[in-house]
């Protein structure tokens, strides 16, 4: 338990993600939906990424997945620190600039807007790459086979599965107004002109 300063550093880190997320999900409870596309892959995949999540938790507060680690220059954990700082950022921008339009499951809410400024003038998913950040943070903080790579082994199938989903659905809403968006910006990486 915390007999590295990256196990520390980390904990701290995913404190301060989970609390951006909280605040965020709070504000967002009471929504209509007049599409909700809540499928039984949809909660697995969301189940897996928390699991995924916290197993590195269960390596921070205890021994057991100690047997998984791996040696890795000191310089590598301090270039995840940055990553996952980023990571957080980018998470807390995602939210505030997509404001009442958030939900956690794939929906159009009732009041829907269309959202390109702020973060989103640059990435039209940047929930998914503060995620895909975190991810790797997360691997070069822990240098743990287990606790490192649980993350980004279940979060890119979740990308990868949901996140077409999610740009059909916005196509079905705003049609051409979103087709002419997913033209001037990048998925996850700004689109350089």
């Amino acid at each position: 338990m915390f007999n590295n300063v990256f196990k520390i550093v980390y904990f701290v880190l995913f404190m301060l993600a989970f609390v951006v997320r909280k605040v965020f999900t709070a504000s967002n409870r009471k929504r209509e939906f007049i599409v909700e596309k809540k499928s039984p892959w949809d909660v697995l995949l969301l189940t897996f990424d928390g699991i995924g999540m916290l197993i590195p938790l269960v390596y921070v507060f205890g021994s057991g997945l100690d047997f998984a680690d791996y040696p890795m220059p000191q310089w590598v954990g301090w270039a995840g620190v940055v990553l996952f700082m980023d990571a957080i950022l980018l998470l807390y921008l995602s939210h505030a600039h997509l404001g009442k339009n958030w939900s956690p499951v794939l929906g159009i809410q009732k009041d829907h807007t269309l959202v390109t400024s702020g973060i989103y003038a640059y990435i039209r998913h940047p929930m998914y790459a503060a995620h895909l950040l975190w991810a790797i943070a997360q691997m070069l903080m822990l240098h743990n086979w287990i606790a490192g790579f649980s993350f980004i082994a279940v979060m890119i199938p979740h990308y990868l599965i949901r996140v077409g989903k999610e740009e059909q659905m916005m196509i079905d809403r705003f049609g051409e107004e979103y087709r002419a968006y997913m033209k001037t910006t990048g998925r996850v990486v700004p689109k350089f002109k």
